[in-house]
């Protein structure tokens, strides 16, 4: 344990499976309390007694919907309730149903939109007010390959992800007076439990994901969620206090 993160405050949405359960293990690895947020009770439950069997940080679990800025504006503020302060924020909650844009309804767009941009949106604003309080702080957007142009069947999806660049260099421009930072992560292509069974439903297994992954993948295999945790624990710590706005791809050299 290097402790890069002693005494911080993180809450990170989403964290209750993937890519953000394996975020939050190693901010608590690395010495922060950590809030996970999510809308499952038992799986949050079980990473917080993970966190407390694995390292014995404390953590806590807050069961929030984030699609709505009364949701975010609780969860933030049941969170400086219990730790007293925040210091960082992972916007990793996400949806990502597959629809191409001759698909896509206006209630598919919508609860897109809801999750991926409006979620992202207010828990920034409510982080970023509780981080004035304290000094600063730091915001890390778990964004997508798809952020830049998009797979034609993941258009709404693209386009939210679109969304949430725009919001991380706004926030890295606006508010680096105030000691808060913002930067996004370019997530490559992880075989998170959705994915592993998106294409369990069309006959592929784990391991022939991975196969058929490799060989579109320029570094030759699928990344982990503990390939982003590196990457999020380094923008949340102050060893990057002066990177802001910035973009970090850990994809493999895919998007490229």
């Amino acid at each position: 344990m290097r402790n890069r993160l002693d005494g911080k405050v993180i809450v990170v949405t989403g964290g209750t499976k993937g890519i953000g359960k394996g975020i939050a293990l190693m901010c608590a690895a690395e010495g922060a309390k950590v809030v996970i947020s999510g809308r499952n009770e038992r799986d949050g439950s079980q990473v917080v007694s993970q966190i407390a069997e694995t390292t014995g940080t404390e953590a806590l679990f807050i069961q929030k919907d984030i699609g709505s800025e009364a949701a975010c504006r609780e969860l933030f503020e049941e969170s400086a309730a219990h730790f007293g302060r925040i210091d960082g924020l992972v916007n990793n909650a996400g949806i990502f149903p597959r629809g191409t844009m001759l698909d896509t309804t206006e209630e598919l767009f919508d609860s897109i939109f809801d999750v991926n941009v409006k979620g992202a949106f207010f828990c920034s604003k409510y982080a970023i007010q509780a981080m004035m309080r304290t000094g600063g702080g730091s915001i890390v957007q778990i964004g997508s390959t798809n952020g830049y142009k998009g797979s034609k069947d993941l258009a709404a999806y693209a386009c939210s992800k679109g969304a949430l660049r725009t919001l991380n260099r706004h926030i890295g421009v606006n508010y680096a007076k105030d000691g808060i930072r913002s930067n996004w992560v370019t997530v490559g292509w992880v075989a998170s439990e959705g994915e592993v069974e998106l294409h369990g439903k069309n006959g592929i297994s784990e391991d022939q994901l991975h196969e058929w992954a490799a060989t579109r993948i320029p570094s030759g295999r699928m990344q982990t969620a503990e390939d982003m945790a590196y990457g999020v624990v380094y923008l949340l710590s102050d060893e990057s206090s002066q990177v802001t706005g910035t973009e970090l791809s850990i994809a493999g050299g895919l998007g490229i």
